[in-house]
């Protein structure tokens, strides 16, 4: 929600700059015309109109320079080949699979406003070990948006069904990051049944557990303003080609990427993670992107957390000033088998900038749970009962200790 409003921000000063430079050209040649071509016409307000053109239309290269480092990742732009999977409501979702085929899967929900490319380094560190299902969230990326256009977190939670029915019977881990965390918790609160039995685990990235308008690093005072930014969503809706074309000027001139540097990364990102976040926030439609805002402003589990029981790896950045900290620490403290891991120098955007440290928690994390209870193969049968085993209880306890110190 906060990188929404960032966008914003950055959107229309990248429209000022437009503007301005055009008066200002404009401005010569009126002069111009009253004084006639032997008098000084005041050249400096072309050199300078000149210049603000050449940023607000060509300023994304030398800010994108500027702002991430040089990196070996540009692949990631790249999207794979993948296949439509039709939802209960109606979404076409567009899910990419890598890794063994018989192996157990693990399920990756993006941000809002990106799509399953930010995925790229999770699929790289492990798909050789595990199935690694990433898709599009309805309307954005690849994916195909609601019929009706009607948008809510518990929507986007029945649409992980048929995506865990098509792992079936192998055992499945959700993973979501910021509102793909808010949509794993709903899931896991609206389907108690699968916890333990198909679902083993959880890992939520970057999330909250209720209106994120409330916990980010303006909170209480960000919320009087509510009333407003829901106008301002709805404004989107109405004027959505006008919004778009304001969206690709500012992607242009680079204030988009100034703002997702600024707003989404505690660390300085490669310049292929700033264009993939950038590009995506730009191509994605501004009506389903304004939907999906005004969902996540109506959403909460916080009352609901002691009830979802499932192993639960939390993730937690330290610079975020989207999802601040202590909302994450309220899920790691009132989930029951909650396990937090504090990265300290990771933004919202985390997954991506500090990818190592997440990965690697993540396997350890998955290695665990789906050995959780495994018997010896000479071991004596044992009656099953439907609930699961004391050992599948416990919460996950990382044995190497965290990725990095809180």
């Amino acid at each position: 929600m906060l990188l929404a409003i960032y966008q914003r921000v950055a959107a229309l000063a990248s429209l000022a700059v437009l503007a301005l430079g055009g008066t200002l050209i404009w401005s010569w040649f009126e002069v111009r015309e009253i004084l006639g071509d032997d008098v000084d016409a005041q050249d400096w307000r072309l050199w300078t109109g000149g210049a603000l053109l050449a940023v607000a239309l060509l300023g994304r290269l030398p800010t994108a320079l500027l702002l991430g480092e040089a990196g070996d990742d540009w692949g990631r732009l790249r999207r794979d080949p993948g296949h439509l999977v039709e939802t209960p409501d109606g979404a076409r979702l567009y899910v990419e699979r890598s890794g063994p085929a018989d192996a157990p899967v693990l399920i990756f929900v993006h941000g809002w406003g990106l799509d399953s490319g930010v995925w790229w380094e999770a699929r790289r560190a492990l798909a050789d070990r595990y199935q690694v299902v990433t898709y599009d969230l309805p309307g954005l990326g690849r994916s195909k948006p609601y019929r009706d256009r009607r948008y809510s977190i518990e929507r986007m939670a029945e649409d992980l069904t048929p995506l865990i029915a098509e792992a079936c019977p192998r055992k499945v881990i959700l993973v979501g990051h910021s509102i793909g965390g808010m949509i794993v918790q709903t899931f896991c609160r609206r389907h108690p049944e699968m916890l333990g039995r198909q679902v083993l685990g959880v890992v939520l990235e970057n999330t909250t557990h209720t209106d994120p308008m409330k916990t980010t690093i303006l909170g209480r005072g960000l919320v009087v303003f509510e009333p407003l930014v829901r106008l301002v969503m709805r404004l989107d809706i109405f004027l959505q080609p006008l919004v778009w074309l304001m969206n690709w000027q500012s992607y242009l001139s680079g204030s988009t990427h100034l703002a997702m540097r600024l707003g989404g990364f505690g660390t300085t990102p490669t310049r292929a993670q700033l264009e993939q976040v950038s590009r995506a926030v730009t191509r994605n439609s501004p009506a389903v992107q304004a939907r999906g805002n005004l969902a996540m402003m109506d959403w909460s589990v916080t009352e609901d957390l002691a009830s979802l029981r499932v192993p639960a790896l939390v993730f937690i950045g330290g610079s975020d000033i989207v999802t601040v900290p202590e909302a994450g620490e309220t899920i790691a403290r009132r989930m029951p088998d909650a396990t937090p891991d504090h990265v300290t120098d990771a933004g919202h955007l985390g997954p991506l900038e500090l990818a190592h440290a997440y990965n690697s928690a993540i396997e350890r994390f998955a290695d665990t749970v789906f050995t959780r209870g495994a018997r010896p193969a000479d071991a004596a049968p044992r009656p099953y009962d439907g609930a699961p085993a004391e050992a599948e209880r416990r919460p996950f306890q990382d044995p190497h200790g965290p990725i990095l110190a809180p």
